[in-house]
């Protein structure tokens, strides 16, 4: 068997088609949508036109056999502009919820729903953290009671930090179902566009990603037919009678959707951090200071060399747990948050650092690595914080229960 980091033809070709709309269409618009602190309704239609934001797209590049298919998309689209891509991707943390977690019927009726049409594009939300229980999954406090005289389930509670929240067309919300069981009780529910009883919240004003909405999401008496918990009833009670008895949960509600979209965080954050890599980079080929190229400097240089192996570096890790999650190899060592980690915190650094070359300049709105440095630090927050990620990988590789 031989090894190969080359791209297939059809990587490379969707590589660059993605690049070439984040050029042309997104990064053109990032510093006004970016101002704006508003959904980029116009730029999601660009993308759904061109098929871009669509459920075939997503689907067809999830399935690549190598992995990268939509690791590619993310870095990409997000070099472009993080708050304008994560409002073109943010539908797909709910996508992937629901294609790793439901059943085949609930896939075909709610993924096109998530996406609509080229001419009226929708979005999708995923649901988890809560005002009390944000990297502490197991205090969330919403709950899902069966009514059995009628076969509904009945929804009740507060989601906060919600990319899409109250605005989306379908959320899929994780709550507790039997609290007793902690997280292990939780399942996740699909609320579709017009029930009753689903409200959205607070809307954040936030550091970065601003042209992303992020808001809460409340929940007051919310049914929804039986058949709306994703995967089936009788697929989750099975799984809590063997938590009962004693037995492996298999994969809880929100942790089993954060385990496959860390690799596609790390992707977020590498297409910022060579972003602002290759501004920085640029810029130390063309500013003069001493009669000389601040490029030539050591001080500078160096930034620039240690910059591009973090990146690079980064890069590798996420491609591995895409290619691992692909060929369903376990992440034994917690290889998903690896990549997460370290591709986020390069993201920071890389950022932080185009700022100090840039100087100045660096430091205002007319220059992107601004923008840039405050859409990186989200990537060591959402989905896991840096702390987390770090729990994650030292219980994976010593066995033992750290706290």
């Amino acid at each position: 068997m031989t090894f190969s980091l080359q791209l297939s033809e059809d990587n490379i070709a969707v590589r660059d088609w993605v690049h070439e709309f984040a050029a042309g269409v997104v990064r053109p618009a990032a510093a006004e949508w970016d101002e704006r602190e508003e959904t980029p309704w116009p730029i999601i239609a660009e993308a759904a036109k061109v098929g871009l934001y669509s459920a075939e797209m997503f689907g067809q590049q999830a399935a690549d056999p190598a992995g990268l298919g939509m690791l590619l998309v993310f870095e990409e689209l997000f070099w472009g502009d993080a708050g304008i891509a994560l409002s073109i991707l943010g539908t797909g943390l709910a996508a992937a919820a629901l294609a790793g977690n439901g059943t085949p019927e609930q896939l075909i009726e709610f993924l096109p729903q998530m996406f609509g049409t080229p001419d009226d594009p929708k979005l999708g939300a995923f649901c988890s953290s809560e005002p009390d229980a944000g990297s502490d999954v197991g205090a969330i406090r919403t709950r899902a009671r069966y009514d059995e005289a009628n076969r509904q389930w009945v929804l009740n509670g507060t989601k906060t930090w919600a990319t899409n929240g109250g605005i989306a067309d379908v959320h899929v919300v994780v709550a507790s179902v039997y609290p007793e069981l902690g997280s292990r009780g939780q399942a996740s529910f699909i609320i579709p566009a017009g029930v009753p009883g689903l409200s959205q919240g607070q809307k954040f004003k936030k550091h970065g990603i601003r042209a992303s909405h992020t808001a809460e999401v409340v929940l007051q008496d919310v049914r929804i037919p039986e058949n709306l918990i994703l995967g089936g009833r009788e697929k989750f009670e099975s799984r809590v009678a063997r938590v009962r008895s004693g037995g492996s949960a298999r994969g809880q509600a929100a942790m089993k959707t954060f385990e496959r979209t860390r690799p596609t965080v790390g992707a977020m954050a590498i297409g910022v951090a060579r972003a602002a890599y290759e501004y920085a980079l640029e810029y130390a080929g063309q500013r003069e200071q001493f009669g000389r190229k601040i490029g030539e400097f050591q001080a500078v240089a160096f930034k620039l060399a240690d910059m591009k192996c973090r990146i690079d570096a980064a890069r590798l890790l996420v491609w591995r747990a895409g290619w691992m999650a692909s060929n369903n190899v376990p992440f034994d060592n917690a290889e998903g948050s690896m990549a997460k980690l370290v591709a986020s915190e390069a993201a920071v650094y890389v950022t932080d650092e185009a700022i100090q070359i840039l100087g100045g300049n660096g430091y205002t709105r007319d220059y992107p690595v601004e923008r840039m440095h405050r859409d990186a630090k989200i990537f060591t927050i959402f989905e896991g914080t840096s702390e987390i990620q770090r729990l994650v990988i030292s219980r994976a590789v010593t066995g033992l229960s750290i706290r």
